[in-house]
């Protein structure tokens, strides 16, 4: 089992936006199993009131899909990591295709986000794969793209002095 502090050492997502708890099995260059335990104290439930019912506290699928993207990158980038974004390379999301919805998860449930390597072309990873809670299959991935960019190419240019 790998934990949180080996996740941070991997990639650079910190609280609130580090959506991994473990990974509980790795397969470098093939596959990822990780987890994340839903909680009620998560921001995203902030705003609700006590008017809220337990519906309300259906986790926001766009937290869903960061939780596994996490993941992805994760395995895309187990072999190279790097924790710190303001230097070497950086990730990025390229795409994400066919995603589908087959549930809710809600506080007290373990989402476990399953990752599969479909192709590596040079700095380019292609990922699919599926979120589970428990035997309900709460979102299917059918293609996620990640790529790592030197951070350097990344950054604006310079801006040109304006004459006064």
């Amino acid at each position: 089992m790998i934990g949180v502090a080996e996740i941070r050492k991997v990639v650079p997502h910190r609280y609130p936006i580090l959506l991994l708890d473990r990974v509980v099995e790795l397969v470098p260059g093939e596959r990822l199993t990780a987890q994340k335990a839903v909680s009620c104290t998560e921001p995203c439930y902030e705003g609700l009131d006590e008017k809220a019912v337990d519906r309300d506290y259906a986790y926001p699928a766009t937290l869903i899909v960061e939780s596994w993207a996490q993941a992805g990158v994760l395995l895309a980038t187990w072999d190279r990591p790097n924790p710190d974004v303001l230097v070497g390379m950086v990730g990025l999301a390229g795409a994400i295709n066919d995603v589908s919805f087959g549930g809710p998860a809600y506080p007290g449930d373990v989402l476990e986000h399953r990752v599969r390597m479909v192709k590596v072309i040079g700095d380019t990873v292609i990922l699919e794969g599926e979120t589970v809670v428990g035997d309900t299959t709460v979102m299917r991935v059918g293609q996620f793209v990640e790529t790592q960019r030197p951070v350097s190419a990344l950054r604006p240019a310079d801006p040109i002095p304006v004459a006064g």
